[in-house]
């Protein structure tokens, strides 16, 4: 196994990878974003999670160590989706623990497949991987239309009662006075 120096200044942090490193900047970017997202100043956060701000400061920078202990402490300080951190890793892509974050996406499907598994025990290996990605392209794309036509509601809404909201703004207005002079 490769280690690589510890980052300056974080004693006891040492990356073992390039792959650990990597995840590290992923999460890092993630973080950052949520933070952003959150309107929140790192001393903040960092104070919520019970850390140093400058050992915050590095875990953003991408130069902490990834841990699920961090990342949770992470998620309740900044009331995020944990999973989705998680997922930003995996997936390599931080945008999506920032897409997550206020609906906790990634951690409702956790749960949904926990009670699958609370119902069916050892027969939830019965399900072949293929009928699972199935149901969750499935799901995917229901979805992927439930959003599509929220927003052709709300813009056929507009178009239908754009002359009204146009006629309104118009008269809702009282008359202008003439301007006296002192």
């Amino acid at each position: 196994m490769q280690t690589c120096p510890a980052p300056e200044g974080v004693p006891g942090e040492e990356m073992k990878t390039a792959e650990d490193e990597e995840d590290a900047l992923l999460l890092g970017a993630a973080m950052r974003l949520i933070r952003k997202l959150r309107r929140m100043r790192p001393s903040e956060v960092a104070t919520a999670m019970g850390i140093p701000v400058r050992t915050y400061e590095h875990l953003e920078a991408g130069r902490g160590r990834v841990t699920y202990g961090r990342m949770r402490l992470f998620a309740e300080a900044t009331d995020c989706d944990v999973v989705a951190l998680g997922a930003a890793i995996q997936l390599k892509d931080p945008l999506i623990a920032l897409h997550c974050a206020d609906t906790k996406s990634f951690h409702v499907w956790l749960v949904a497949l926990g009670e699958l598994h609370e119902k069916l025990g050892p027969d939830l290996s019965l399900i072949e991987t293929r009928t699972m990605i199935g149901a969750a392209t499935k799901t995917c794309r229901e979805l992927e239309e439930h959003v599509s036509k929220r927003d052709l509601f709300a813009e056929r809404w507009l178009d239908e009662r754009a002359e009204k909201l146009a006629s309104r703004s118009r008269t809702a207005l009282p008359p202008r006075l003439p301007r006296t002079s002192r």
